[in-house]
């Protein structure tokens, strides 16, 4: 299996508001950038989304390493929230639907095709990857939505 590292954060401007999320792939000193917009949307859809978006770009089973800044994003994964959001028909602990549902069921779907290690990274702190995952995804808002200031 091929080993693919890949960092992913998400940006919106106002929240809801316009935002965007970006990815970065390496593979065997290869690196690819992704990302994309969305004019109403939310900070933790655009984190989720940055992960869809670069597991779905694999061309077939890796083994990834995804770094994100996001806690929602991780911890879904390395608690295993998704047993609970199926036993109990997608409905959270607060007894709500659960938010994002559509994401999170592409995103399961998508990471049962490879085997995927879930890492948690400190936001704004100078890691070089995230933080050209920051700006990817702020520069999406701004090119998009010219008069938005992105929050990241």
């Amino acid at each position: 299996m091929k080993e693919v590292q890949i960092y992913t954060d998400g940006a919106c401007s106002g929240n809801p508001g316009p935002g965007g999320w970006a990815a970065v792939l390496l593979y065997n000193g290869h690196r690819k950038e992704i990302s994309g917009y969305e004019p109403q949307t939310t900070n933790q859809r655009m984190e989720i989304k940055a992960a869809v978006e670069a597991i779905k770009s694999l061309k077939e089973p890796c083994r990834v390493r995804l770094y994100s800044d996001s806690a929602y994003l991780v911890n879904a994964f390395k608690q295993d929230w998704f047993a609970a959001w199926q036993r109990n028909g997608w409905i959270s602990s607060r007894k709500e639907p659960v938010v994002n549902q559509d994401l999170w069921m592409e995103l399961l779907d998508l990471v049962h095709k490879h085997q995927v290690r879930w890492i948690k990274v400190k936001g704004h702190s100078n890691n070089l990857l995230n933080d050209r995952c920051d700006a990817l995804a702020r520069e999406e808002i701004q090119k998009n939505s010219p008069d938005a200031d992105a929050e990241g």
